[in-house]
């Protein structure tokens, strides 16, 4: 299920303005980007094999607490192998979001996850724009703590300009998911007031 709505071809352009936001789901092959879209979607396991090209999905996110309130996300999750990262840029173009899933079991790959999560963010068109790094598969024993992670990926030296959180999760069963979308909410919306009093000063 992984490349059912698989597509070669990059966004060129700014995609229409929906009310829904623009999020981008990128990390390495095997980090389990395609299983946090699912589980998103269907509130259900679902088995994946690797994305040749892009999958979407809009989902409508509870964003709990006693308002009820709910936003609709626009995902779009992007093949990790290294010889689609190049067009990883053609999708984040326009995006409210970035959603980055890191392995926390694969120590060996932190450093690559690291280098992409920098290159991705210093692009001038992401510059502000909100990072949730996803630390997935902390259910199991030998994941890397949240401090280690911190530190491996070196989020204290992304630019000023990105706001980030880390939250830690478990794809399969949808653990820390939920939260973690929340905050990336809050600073999507935080980033969004400070543009629009931005403009009016202007």
């Amino acid at each position: 299920m992984g490349n059912g709505l698989s597509d070669h071809r990059p966004l060129l352009s700014c995609l229409p303005s929906f009310q829904a936001l623009h999020i981008v789901i990128l990390g390495l092959d095997c980090a389990g980007k395609t299983t946090v879209l699912y589980r998103l979607r269907f509130n259900e396991f679902v088995n994946t094999v690797p994305t040749k090209g892009f999958n979407t999905e809009k989902i409508k996110v509870s964003l709990g607490g006693s308002s009820r309130r709910t936003a609709s996300f626009h995902f779009w999750d992007v093949g990790g192998q290294e010889k689609l990262r190049p067009l990883w840029r053609s999708y984040t173009r326009c995006a409210d979001g970035i959603v980055f899933v890191v392995d926390s079991v694969d120590a060996e790959r932190i450093e690559e996850a690291k280098t992409e999560l920098h290159k991705i963010t210093r692009l001038a068109e992401n510059q502000g724009v909100p990072v949730l790094v996803v630390a997935n598969k902390q259910d199991l024993r030998n994941s890397l703590s949240l401090a280690e992670m911190e530190s491996m990926l070196a989020l204290g030296e992304l630019s000023a300009a990105t706001p980030w959180h880390l939250q830690p999760a478990c794809a399969i069963i949808g653990e820390g998911l939920q939260e973690g979308l929340e905050k990336l909410h809050v600073m999507i919306m935080k980033r969004r007031k400070m543009l629009r009093q931005q403009k009016r000063k202007r």
